[in-house]
Formats: C-alpha cells, structure tokens, sequence
C-alpha cells in the first residue's frame, strides 16, 4: 500500500521530493563541515607561524576537535531521540558558525583554541542528528541509496579542501578562509529551516527521558579511551600514565555498560549487539577503519616529506581518494539496495587489501602516477564496503534510537580512525627509532638514510594493514547476502 509521502515522492520531480529537500540540506551541512575539518589540517603551519607556536602545540587546533566530536556524540545523538532532530540540526549549525566567526577573528593562539571548542560542539551537534536524519526520510529499500548519497557529500567536503583551500591559503590568510567558511555555513541553516520538514521525521517514544548519567559516563570514557590512545605527549607506551588512562577508559565502559543494561532509559539500547548482523558491522567498521587510516596519516608524510612533492602535486593525488570514494558511493549504495551489504563489503575490503599491499613496496622510485591511481582506489575501495557498513548498522537499529544510533556508527569511525593513527604512527616511530633516528619528519629529504628508514617503517604498517583487511574478508562473508535480509539478524 502506498503511504501518502511515498504518493507525493512519485508525484514530483526527485529533486523536489520531501526526502530530497530534507536530504539537500543534510548534505550542504555535511560539505561545510568536513571542508572546514580538512582545512584545519592544511592551515596548521600557518597558524603556527602566525602565533609563533610550536607544531606540537598547534596540533591541539585538530586534536581537541577530534576528544571533542568522539566524546559528545553519543550524548548528543541520545539528546536527538529525545527533543527532535531539526531542532538539534539547526542549533548544531548556529553554533558552529559561530566558532567559524570567532576563529577567523581570533586574536591569540589560547582564543583560537576557544573557537575550535565552539565549532567541535556545533560539528558534534549535526554529526549526532545528520545520518540517522538520512535514513529516516528514505524508504527501507533505498537505504543504500540514502548511505551512499550521505558518503558523497563527505567525499566532496574532503576533496575541496586539499585543491579550494590549498589554493585560497596561497593567496588569502587562514583568518579570511574561516571567514569566508560562513557563507556555506548561512547556507546550511537557512536550507535547515527550510528544506528540513518541522514535523519529527521518526518515531520518538513521548514517555523517553533523556539518560544523563549514560552521557555522562559515556563521554568521560570516549574522551579518556580518545586521549590515552592519541598519546598527545608522546608517553612511553608502557608509562603509568598511558596504563592509568587505559584503566580509567576501561573501568568507565564497563560503568555505562552496566547502567545501560539496567536503566530503563538507556541512552544507547546495547542490546542491539545481540543482532549478528549488528556485532559483525561494529567490528568491520572499527576495524576497517583503523586499517584504512594507515593511508590518511603516512600518504601525505610520503608526498610531502619523503618525495618532496610540490603542494599543488600533493593536493591533487590526496583529492584523488576523495573522487574515488564519491564514484564508489554511488556504486556500493545500489548494490546494497539490490544484493545486500555482503558483496560491495568483500569487493571494496579486497580492493583496500591490493592498495595496502602495493604501497607497502612503494619506494622513493615508484612511479607518482601508480602512487595517483593507487590513492583513487584507496577512496574507492572505502566507499565501496563504507556505505552497506552503514547501512547494516543503522538497518538493525529501532526507529526511536536512530539518533543515537546514527551518532555511534561515527564514534566508531573515529575510534578505528584514532586507533589506526596510533598504530601507524607507533610502528613508524619504531622502526626508524630501531635504525637510530628520531627526526622531525620534515627533515627525511636532509638525510637519505634516515628516509630509507621512514620508508621500512611505512612497509611494515601497510603489511600490517593489508593483514588485518585480509583477516576482514573473512568476516564480512558473515554479512547478509540478499537485499532482504538487511537489517536481520
């Protein structure tokens, strides 16, 4: 039978369509904000110079941003269940734009860092609302769709920022292109409050009170278990203060999870885990992400410190992933739609396996244009499993808790992401410490040796990676392989 909402999609062209408007609003808010996340890192040595800082310290500028968004997530996805989406969306953006503002207006380092603070809450805000906004004004049988639709808008934020903004830093300061960063930002709010329905697009159960308490511990665990594996101080891994932190991040997740089980408001419904569908889509996007990363943290290092790429060079392979994972997108979300999440899964973990493997022997000889093609497959191969991953998380999960649950499909991006830079960093900083050098990265070209160096540690991560992908496959053939089974246990 067909529902009146559904009557008026077919009745208007798609791109007026209730789920359409709603989603062009979501997107336009996604491309802002991840622009202005890649930016920061393009921006970093500049700000360093302006403020007269040192690289570690301006790294907080990306760091806090980063404890931040992990740690609100979840309580801000729950906030979303419980008073509604668009009102959560339209105050994310606000508050966000006025970061923006108050960044590109920042008189010293410490004011700048308060601005970051303030873009990290409006960022967390839309974050926590805007995939589970996604899957709730599209139909069940074009949830790929819908995913990969999502992933597309991430993909053009991310492509834009190394090729627009590397190009405006070359001719405007940073200031003025965090300013200029509020004319999408207007944008966004205005198509919020304009495309974005005013009645709640889900379900919400009226009788649902907000848990304070699973907030609480959970944003205490993410942000102890966030810093403790980011080591900021670069802390011995076996120091008292790294075994404090882990033990305080454990001793936090078991606290939620106890009150989760026992509340009975729970802020995230952790008997979703109980769903194989669900358990095995957690672990591949943690762990997939976590492998994936290797080429996020080490690529640029390669380009711009091992090969000495010029900055224009750089900027257009790193966009390169981008495009790739735009074109994927589109692909995997109709595959997932027709065939289920198993088949685009294997196809993008087995093409992550080849990527690792081929830049694990790459060389300061390889060829830049097999280093450009391989990058692309990268982003490719990410779109590719990324959209049914999303897609079979958020298809097990209740109407009333997609909030939340569309804020956890992102914490557990960033844990794997963390995780992955950690590792990437820790094994590279190994193997060159083992060879006798411990040297700011952007000496590698001074000293030949010292870049051979760089070079085995950045083998071993990449062999590393492609072992834990290949371990991946195998899991992922416990996913559903008929479009009606998503979202089953």
């Amino acid at each position: 039978m067909t529902t009146p909402s559904e009557a008026t999609d077919t009745a208007l062209p798609r791109w007026q369509t209730p789920k359409w408007r709603a989603f062009t609003a979501i997107a336009v808010t996604y491309i802002t904000i991840v622009f202005a996340t890649a930016f920061s890192f393009l921006a970093l040595p500049a700000i360093a110079e302006d403020f007269d800082v040192t690289l570690r310290a301006v790294g907080w500028i990306v760091i806090i941003e980063s404890l931040l968004v992990a740690a609100l997530l979840l309580p801000l996805g729950g906030l979303a269940d419980a008073i509604g989406d668009k009102r959560v969306l339209s105050i994310g953006i606000a508050i966000f734009g006025a970061g923006t503002l108050f960044a590109g207006l920042a008189p010293t380092f410490v004011t700048l860092i308060v601005a970051r603070v303030i873009m990290a809450l409006g960022n967390a805000l839309v974050q926590s609302v805007g995939t589970g906004m996604v899957v709730a004004v599209f139909p069940a049988n074009e949830r790929g769709l819908a995913m990969g639709a999502q992933t597309s808008a991430v993909a053009i934020g991310s492509a834009g920022a190394p090729l627009l903004g590397g190009l405006g830093l070359a001719v405007l300061s940073w200031n003025t292109m965090f300013l200029l960063l509020l004319i999408p930002t207007a944008l966004s709010y205005l198509a919020a409050h304009t495309l974005v329905p005013d009645h709640q697009l889900r379900e919400i159960d009226p009788d649902r009170r907000f848990d304070i308490s699973g907030s609480v511990l959970s944003a205490l665990a993410v942000a102890v278990l966030v810093v403790t594996i980011n080591n900021p101080f670069s802390l011995d891994w076996l120091s008292p203060g790294i075994l404090v932190g882990a033990a305080t991040a454990a001793g936090l997740l078991a606290a939620f999870i106890r009150w989760e089980l026992r509340t009975e408001h729970p802020m995230l419904e952790l008997r979703l885990f109980a769903i194989s569908v669900y358990r095995t889509a957690v672990s591949l996007r943690v762990l997939g992400f976590l492998a994936s990363t290797v080429t996020n943290l080490l690529l640029p290092v390669y380009l711009l410190s091992f090969r000495q790429a010029g900055a224009a060079t750089a900027g257009v392979i790193l966009a390169g992933a981008a495009v790739g994972m735009f074109i994927a997108a589109q692909i995997s979300g109709r595959m997932y739609d027709r065939f289920g999440p198993r088949a685009p899964t294997l196809i993008g973990l087995g093409l992550q396996t080849v990527v690792s493997l081929v830049f694990a022997f790459s060389t300061d000889t390889t060829s830049m244009f097999v280093i450009g093609i391989g990058t692309a497959v990268s982003g490719f191969a990410m779109g590719m499993w990324n959209v049914p991953n999303n897609g079979a998380m958020l298809g097990a999960t209740p109407p009333q808790f997609l909030g939340v649950g569309g804020a956890f499909t992102n914490v557990t991006r960033t844990l794997g992401n963390v995780l992955g830079q950690a590792m990437a960093a820790t094994v590279v900083a190994g193997v060159m410490a083992a060879q006798g050098f411990d040297i700011p990265l952007g000496e590698l070209d001074e000293n030949p040796a010292a870049g051979i160096a760089f070079n085995d540690g950045w083998r071993v991560a990449y062999l590393i990676a492609a072992g834990l992908t290949v371990a991946l496959i195998a899991l992922a053939t416990r996913l559903p392989g008929r479009a009606e089974s998503n979202g089953q246990s």
